[in-house]
């Protein structure tokens, strides 16, 4: 009797978590639908790691094209046991008084918005299958600092998400976590500075900072715990990071 490999939907697999994930699933026996905005890689991605990936190439934010995108996957990729979201981004490193409004909104589209439609949509699949839902959060999410202010602030309502989904799944068997990651050098920084990579390369100098695989791992093992587990939160950091203080603002 053979049994059919489970099936994973990842987001943002491009880059970063969402590619090394997509590699360590794939590497352990599952499938991976891998969505993403840029052909050219996800068609990289599906080079590399043959027909236990399929590719869904399309803009998160763009629900038509999410909802096309999940219409016409496979029969074989239709049973989806996992859902990772982990498309996100930051965007600008200001504080609130000089952030971009559209950057704020860019965030807001990608991180909230979009993981919410996303999650609606296969709610019914998750539960069917008692599948698991894993969601990308950041330790941003707990600790506010200077320029984290709408990022942060998406991020807490992700693990809150998170956390109330939990409550509301309560009996059906899906299990839901959030995984709040501190400093891991991808290409973030990158894109929350609108392409300055010398920043990127100064900000993780030195530091150690974890990697994608770390979180892929952290991720898989999160995903293959017995049915009878779940993991409600996971915080994790590099050895090399700890807690900010406080700030107090002197006179003169």
């Amino acid at each position: 009797m053979t049994t059919s490999p489970r099936t994973a939907l990842i987001t943002g697999a491009t880059a970063g978590f969402g590619r090394a994930a997509a590699r360590k699933f794939i590497d352990n026996g599952w499938q991976v639908i891998a969505a993403g905005r840029r052909a050219e890689r996800l068609d990289a991605l599906r080079a590399e790691l043959g027909d236990a990936l399929h590719t869904a190439c399309f803009d998160i934010r763009d629900e038509a094209a999410m909802r096309a995108a999940l219409a016409a996957l496979p029969e074989r990729f239709r049973g989806i046991d996992l859902l990772v979201n982990n498309a996100g981004l930051a965007q600008g490193t200001k504080p609130a008084q000089d952030a971009l409004l559209s950057d704020w909104k860019t965030m807001i589209d990608t991180n909230v918005t979009a993981l919410v439609t996303l999650t609606h949509a296969l709610l019914p699949t998750l539960i069917a299958r008692k599948g698991a839902l894993i969601n990308i959060s950041s330790t941003a999410a707990i600790y506010p600092y200077t320029g984290g202010n709408v990022y942060a602030g998406s991020k807490a309502f992700v693990s809150q998400f998170s956390l109330n989904l939990r409550a509301d799944l309560h009996g059906t068997g899906v299990r839901v976590t959030a995984i709040e990651p501190g400093m891991a050098e991808t290409e973030f920084t990158v894109v929350r500075t609108h392409g300055d990579q010398t920043a990127s390369d100064k900000l993780y100098a030195g530091a150690h900072p974890m990697t994608a695989e770390d979180i892929a791992d952290t991720i898989f093992w999160v995903a293959t715990l017995p049915p009878h587990l779940t993991i409600n939160r996971i915080e994790l950091m590099p050895t090399s990071q700890s807690f900010a203080g406080f700030q107090v603002h002197r006179d003169g």
